[in-house]
């Protein structure tokens, strides 16, 4: 029985682009989110977390009718720098840094907010702007909270199926992920296919979040010594 294995390295694929962007982009909303005071923070926070309560279906809807050709906001991408979201990978890695964001940024954030005030203070004192603190005193501290927000974001985008169905449909070796080859398996009762991919997509997000486990084991025995 051959094995195509390309929606299984897509996943991968697009996992791991997901997880780098959104580490990028997150760590300084994050920063900004347990430090601020402005009363727009709730507001903030739930806009962020919004994806972890909406059906993943009604965030490809929309994405889908944002970049459609038809839209203003798809024909300018189209027109102007020849960039179609619809049914492409770039598709995906934009549905997957909305539908995963609040994965990346409330770890970091829980992270940011135990710190020890004084550490902040004292760097601040010291002469360092709010990008050296927040890159040297609070990544550097918080490196359990940096763990789990990579690896749980790394492990969910591999995951994601009504997200990256929506906006990407079944493209082979464009955006045929993992969980849609599956979905297609079980649509045409390949059952045999199914569990070999099933099985394989078990595995790995069991040995995922071993490893977070125990490195996390690690990081909190470290520091009882």
């Amino acid at each position: 029985m051959d094995i195509d294995l390309n929606p299984l390295f897509l996943s991968f694929k697009l996992a791991f682009v997901t997880t780098i962007i959104l580490f990028i982009t997150s760590v300084p909303l994050s920063w900004w989110i347990s430090q601020t005071k402005s009363k727009l923070k709730p507001a903030i926070e739930a806009l962020s977390a919004m994806p972890i309560v909406l059906p993943p279906t009604v965030i490809g809807f929309y994405l889908l009718v944002l970049f459609s050709p038809n839209s203003i906001v798809g024909e300018f991408l189209i027109n102007n720098f020849d960039i179609k979201l619809i049914f492409s990978f770039e598709g995906l890695v934009v549905a997957s840094c909305i539908y995963s964001l609040p994965f990346m940024v409330q770890p970091l954030q829980a992270g940011f907010e135990s710190l020890n005030k004084n550490l902040i203070e004292t760097s601040y004192v010291y002469g360092k702007n709010q990008l050296q603190t927040m890159l040297w005193v609070g990544l550097g501290n918080i490196k359990p909270s940096i763990l789990i927000a990579v690896v749980i974001t790394f492990a969910h985008t591999i995951g994601e199926f009504g997200v990256v169905l929506m906006i990407g449909g079944s493209v082979p070796d464009e955006t045929k992920v993992a969980s849609v080859a599956i979905y297609e398996f079980v649509e045409v009762l390949n059952y045999d296919m199914a569990h070999i991919y099933s099985l394989l997509m078990l595995c790995i997000s069991f040995v995922v979040l071993f490893l977070m486990y125990l490195l996390k084991s690690s990081y909190k025995t470290q520091g009882s010594l």
